[in-house]
């Protein structure tokens, strides 16, 4: 299966939508909301803010590996 490098985001806060391209080898543990400005971070047991608010998880998860390691 190919590896998806496009996730939406949806802020908890005030539920916008963004559709970001994600990095392909690195975590990203921060995200901004481009609407109400709350700085996101990945729930408790995710990887990065893909895994926790976006709509397909980060590429490493993706292929079955660890990620951010």
């Amino acid at each position: 299966m190919a590896v998806q490098l496009e996730s939406t985001i949806t802020c908890p806060e005030c539920q916008y939508q963004k559709t970001e391209q994600m990095p392909e080898d690195a975590c990203q543990f921060f995200y901004e909301c481009e609407q109400c400005k709350t700085v996101l971070r990945p729930q408790s047991g995710d990887c990065c803010v893909y895994c926790s608010y976006g709509t397909v998880p980060c590429p490493p998860i993706q292929q079955d590996k660890s990620c951010c390691q």
